[in-house]
């Protein structure tokens, strides 16, 4: 998904509204499956039989809970590089081999020294201390991700144990497998595991001169040294193993999200039926989201009329949302949704770039010519196409004749299209392509009140001067609006 669409849509606060995961991995796992919408219906199938077999007692899920926090620390984060990439020796040869020997040389000198105190070697112990503090702190940056992962690997393989007694899946035998080639590393990692349950109470004694040793003895370097070769060599194992932790994480995240709605629905997928209804949809971010019903096709689009205020953007931003939703976790806010696996495309936060020389009318035409390129005939996944107050940066005749002959092509090559707009005239120009609809609002005395359910037909009231009115401009600058605004009807006959 592009970086555009995931803004128009609110897409990392729709992230933390559905993340209810326990660890770092289920939730990286998570925000990778929210921005990547499935084109696949059997996938999707397959995701969802997995959802439904979480469905445990609350306290059974609790327990599985408990153990996925053990991977809650920030370090479990670097837990992917461990297999997204071929691991390079970042240490030059000669460097290596002081790593290994320094070590027993500094143990050496000590036993001496006890031996037969030597100021010469003393002073040699001295330089080789210094010296491995500098090499520590020299080595830190390249090798920190890698070091800070390899405790997490250890929790992740435990984690994944306890799992496979708790939760049935087809991927079970291959999870074994893989556990049962990185036994071999894990006992290479004792240290890791050791300083792991020191590191449980920090401010214990035994932490500290532990760490004081680890400095001094080069164990970081040490550890990377001695296994960076194996991790390259099980790195397709260590991913099975994570992808298998962090995906029980995501299901039973997404089980909460459905617990939690007002009301859902699991998608249903037409294969040749190119139609789309949505029923009592809403919007997921939304307290007490005002539900919507749409019915359209890929031969006519939907132009949404509105006041100001009035709910159409929010409107159309959930259609896309909830199509995500569907193409992703399997769960819409909706009572029912039936539509074909689309493409998601929209054109709501347009910017101007003053650092690329381009005006607003140029960024939002560069975006709606970017829509248009992957909306031809002969893409194989059909487009759904969102555009918020489409041409708004250009004058009146333009935009409503660019925005008729875009919004005719979009529709004659069957894609799904909702657009907004204040431009009633676009309405009788599209005629038959496009039903119309608007959301309106009522006047109260001094207030305007929105009841943000779409109706059937253009727009009637206007309520710009009147939202002038009701934050209290001066009386006599809201008179002359509307006197002003009566003119120009009668002149341009709108």
């Amino acid at each position: 998904m592009s970086p555009s669409v995931a803004e128009d849509l609110d897409l990392n606060n729709i992230f933390n509204f559905i993340d209810r995961t326990n660890s770092k991995p289920g939730k990286q796992y998570l925000y990778k499956k929210l921005f990547t919408p499935e084109t696949s219906f059997e996938n999707l199938l397959k995701f969802d039989k997995k959802v439904e077999a979480i469905n445990m007692p609350r306290p059974d899920l609790e327990r599985i809970e408990l153990d996925l926090a053990s991977l809650n620390s920030s370090d479990a984060y670097y837990l992917a590089e461990l297999f997204l990439k071929q691991h390079e020796f970042l240490l030059v040869p000669l460097m290596s081999l002081y790593i290994r020997v320094s070590g027993i040389a500094i143990i050496g000198l000590i036993i001496s020294l006890f031996i037969v105190p030597n100021p010469v070697c003393f002073m040699v112990l001295i330089a080789l201390i210094v010296g491995n503090v500098a090499l520590h702190y020299g080595t830190r940056n390249k090798i920190s991700s890698y070091t800070r992962s390899l405790p997490q690997l250890l929790i992740l393989n435990s984690v994944a144990r306890k799992l496979l007694k708790k939760i049935s899946f087809e991927q079970d035998e291959e999870v074994k497998a893989s556990l049962n080639k990185l036994s071999g590393l894990n006992r290479s990692l004792k240290l890791v595991s050791f300083e792991s349950k020191l590191a449980d109470n920090p401010e214990n004694f035994s932490y500290a001169v532990y760490k004081f040793i680890k400095l001094i003895f080069l164990l970081e370097p040490l550890m990377f040294i001695t296994s960076i070769k194996r991790i390259n060599k099980y790195r397709a194992d260590i991913e099975v193993i994570y992808k298998y932790v962090a995906e029980i994480d995501t299901l039973i995240a997404i089980q909460s999200v459905r617990q939690g709605l007002p009301h859902y629905s699991k998608p249903v997928f037409y294969t040749e039926n190119m139609q789309m209804d949505l029923t009592d949809m809403y919007h997921p971010l939304i307290y007490n989201c005002v539900p919507n019903s749409i019915h359209t096709r890929t031969d006519e689009g939907v132009l949404i009329t509105g006041s100001n205020m009035s709910g159409k953007t929010t409107f159309i931003r959930s259609i896309a949302i909830n199509t995500l939703l569907a193409q992703t976790i399997f769960t819409t806010c909706t009572s029912a949704y039936k539509a074909p696996l689309l493409k998601i495309q929209t054109s709501i936060r347009t910017i101007d770039d003053l650092g690329e020389n381009k005006s607003y009318f140029q960024a939002e035409a560069l975006s709606i010519l970017d829509i248009i390129n992957q909306s031809s005939g002969e893409e194989p996944v059909k487009s759904l196409v969102i555009i918020d107050e489409i041409f708004r940066g250009t004058n009146t005749i333009e935009r409503i004749a660019a925005a008729k002959s875009v919004l005719t092509y979009l529709t004659d090559n069957k894609n799904f299209v909702f657009v907004s707009t204040h431009d009633l005239e676009l309405a009788e120009l599209l005629d038959n392509d496009y039903a119309v609809y608007s959301f309106e609002e009522s006047v109260n005395d001094t207030r305007l009140v929105f009841d943000y359910k779409m109706k059937t037909g253009v727009l009637r009231n206007k309520n710009g001067i009147a939202i002038l009115e009701t934050i209290g401009y001066p009386e006599s600058v809201v008179e002359d609006a509307y006197i002003v605004s009566e003119e120009l009807k009668r002149k341009y006959v709108l």
